[in-house]
């Protein structure tokens, strides 16, 4: 089993979700999070006075999914949050040892 995390901005969720689901991706996570690298952030005013952003909103999405889908999964998360600027994401895959579905007690890919 594989897991891909994926990094994307926020109003690419969307087209991810759909891109995800047309390979037959069962299930994900979503987590909002914020964070900064190349992008850096960007000035704000408010009430007069200007301050930094350094963090900004960003969607973590987790997916598990069989070793023989996982190349597919990960190209289709690249061209879906693509949008060719600077702070589009990071796509990281890792292997996973186990799964176990909590309810039935299934293990492996029967658990996904």
């Amino acid at each position: 089993m594989t897991k891909i995390e994926a990094i994307i901005k926020p109003f690419k969720l969307g087209d991810v979700q759909e891109a995800l689901m047309a390979l037959g991706v069962q299930g994900m996570t979503l987590t909002e999070v914020k964070g900064f690298g190349r992008q850096k952030g960007h000035v704000e005013l408010y009430r007069g006075a200007e301050y930094h952003v350094d963090f900004l909103p960003k969607l973590l999405l987790t997916v598990v999914v069989a070793d023989d889908l996982a190349p597919a999964v990960v190209e289709a998360i690249r061209e879906a949050g693509r949008t060719g600027k600077i702070g589009d994401g990071k796509i990281f895959i890792s292997q996973l040892k186990d799964a176990i579905r909590i309810r039935t007690g299934e293990r492996g890919i029967q658990a996904l």
